[in-house]
């Protein structure tokens, strides 16, 4: 397995996971973006092959730690990514970095034959046809690891699309909801910050407070299941 995103918190799950089942799993490759002490700590612990990270700064203070010697330095940015993402090494490439930074890494590991496990919604939302097309013609699977389309892939496992009558994604309603417009004109950022049932990153609790979270994960789900945008509904959710 690769992780790009290994220092985050879907990153440090996955994680978990290898060290649960060290007998199936092993971590070839790691890529991070600036956390150079938490992957230098997973570096000497998972052992990876090769690893990665954002930029050239924190490739030195890693070197200088220590901690990678032995390792494979792959680079920084998109490149050091698609280094991690190709190594011949990996069969599965757990894509959990945040932004559109991993869609050539992505694309790089389909056309190695790796299956690709998706955390990251930003890749399918911009570029889902080409990701889709790819993975298509080169007969490699795309897992959805996202909660809520991992819970629909699960649903749908072994199923045609013609089977599909309408596919259901909940929304909590953020921190917002039944408020009205005209209550919405004064609200904080702070405010939208707290949200009601889960405890996320900045950028997406944000989303999720606008509701554009779940546009994006409308989007998202097409391009998985092959779904018509009008077999694709959001039901509001508080309970989760």
């Amino acid at each position: 397995i690769a992780i790009l995103g290994s220092t985050g918190s879907i990153g440090q799950s996955a994680l978990a996971v290898v060290e649960a089942h060290p007998d199936r799993l092993q971590v070839v490759g790691l890529a991070a973006g600036e956390n150079v002490d938490r992957l230098a700590e997973q570096i000497v612990r998972y052992g990876p092959r090769i690893v990665a990270m954002a930029s050239g700064e924190a490739v030195d203070r890693l070197a200088r730690s220590g901690a990678a010697a032995g390792t494979t330095m792959a680079g920084t940015g998109r490149a050091g990514l698609t280094a991690v993402a190709s190594h011949p090494d990996v069969d599965l490439v757990l894509c959990a970095s945040s932004g559109t930074d991993a869609l050539e890494a992505v694309l790089a590991a389909i056309e190695h034959d790796k299956t690709i496990a998706l955390a990251n919604k930003e890749i399918l939302v911009m570029a889902g046809g080409i990701v889709t097309e790819a993975a298509r013609r080169r007969g490699v699977a795309i897992l959805p690891v996202d909660s809520e389309h991992n819970a629909i892939h699960q649903c749908l496992h072994g199923r045609s699309v013609a089977e599909l009558k309408r596919l259901v994604l909940t929304a909590s309603g953020g921190p917002f909801r039944g408020r009205s417009a005209s209550d919405l004109d004064g609200v904080s950022a702070e405010a939208a910050l707290k949200h009601p049932t889960w405890r996320m990153g900045r950028k997406i609790t944000i989303d999720s407070a606008t509701l554009m979270n779940k546009g994006l994960e409308v989007i998202e789900a097409h391009w998985l299941f092959g779904a018509a945008p009008d077999r694709i509904e959001v039901l509001i959710h508080p309970q989760s």
